[in-house]
């Protein structure tokens, strides 16, 4: 059998790394040569879950091809973040909990598709159904995916299977407080002062076509938002040169304080009135707009801003 490549989309995140790893697994055992692979380096985070489960962290990959042409793609289906040569390989499978966008295929595939808080969750259904037990480890990383993509299942995608996913996963992971254990891990990826200005406007950055506009938004995790805010000049001007460089539109950075769950979105490029109109805020001197309870990119930030754009 053809040997495939898993992965997440680019710039992963703790659940594009741990969906990929998962999902690998379980199609190993029903006879597919998969390999788990990243399209970036992991974040500071997924670190901390991979060194706190003894689990190292996939290869990261640039291109498919000549190693094969059949992929599986996890935690995203949109082109434009995936994989730099996905317009000449054969997707076979895909598992995703986001938005359906310009993603076509010549032949018939596997997809799975549910509107749940992470990706992880989705697969650890597929476990349950196929009969497959979940090792320790790997349980232990799609718990981890579940407390990031939910922020400790305060975010508006958390739903009741994720709930009830955590809670089984924790205990498979033998992690008897899932929410101590969150926390420390959420507060591992917040150190931003470590990094410059483009790491954190590339850290977790997705691209998007809303309406006929390129839109780049970036979400940044912090445990207290004046981190961003006294670096907010240097943010902008990397930023600026970012949409520049990749003819963006519009790019959007949603820092979120992890503890609290508000935000605040940094704005670059136009047209602004979108994003005012989106949120029914507008922007101060810095372009800058304070939005409480809003932490969620997926639910919260792309449906209105493409309603918004769609009608601008």
């Amino acid at each position: 059998m053809t040997k495939e490549l898993v992965f997440g989309h680019q710039n992963p995140d703790t659940d594009a790394i741990a969906a990929a790893i998962a999902l690998a697994y379980l199609e190993k055992q029903d006879g597919y040569d998969t390999e788990a692979v990243a399209l970036g380096n992991v974040n500071p985070e997924t670190q901390f879950v991979l060194d706190y489960f003894g689990v190292k962290a996939p290869r990261v990959v640039n291109a498919a091809r000549p190693e094969t042409d059949q992929v599986m793609l996890v935690d995203h289906n949109e082109p434009q973040q995936s994989i730099s040569d996905i317009a000449d390989l054969t997707v076979t499978h895909v598992v995703d909990h986001h938005r359906i966008s310009g993603f076509n295929t010549e032949k018939p595939l596997y997809y799975r598709a549910a509107p749940y808080g992470c990706c992880s969750t989705i697969i650890t259904q597929m476990y349950s159904e196929e009969g497959v037990d979940i090792p320790k480890e790997i349980a232990g990383l799609m718990m981890s995916a579940i407390i990031s993509d939910t922020l400790l299942l305060k975010s508006p995608t958390t739903t009741d299977v994720d709930r009830e996913a955590l809670q089984a996963l924790a205990e498979i992971a033998e992690v008897p407080d899932y929410a101590d254990y969150g926390v420390k891990m959420l507060k591992a990826g917040t150190n931003v002062d470590a990094k410059t200005a483009v790491e954190l406007i590339t850290g977790d950055a997705k691209s998007f076509t809303l309406g006929n506009k390129q839109v780049r938004i970036d979400q940044i995790n912090v445990v207290d938002l004046a981190d961003i805010t006294k670096r907010l000049a240097e943010i902008k001007a990397a930023m600026k040169v970012e949409a520049q460089s990749a003819n963006y539109d519009l790019f959007l950075v949603l820092a979120t304080n992890v503890l609290t769950s508000n935000s605040m979105l940094i704005v670059v490029g136009d047209p602004k009135t979108a994003v005012t109109n989106a949120f029914h805020t507008e922007l101060d001197e810095n372009d800058v707009m304070n939005l409480p309870g809003v932490v969620s990119r997926k639910k919260q930030v792309v449906p209105p801003l493409t309603e918004a754009l769609e009608n601008n």
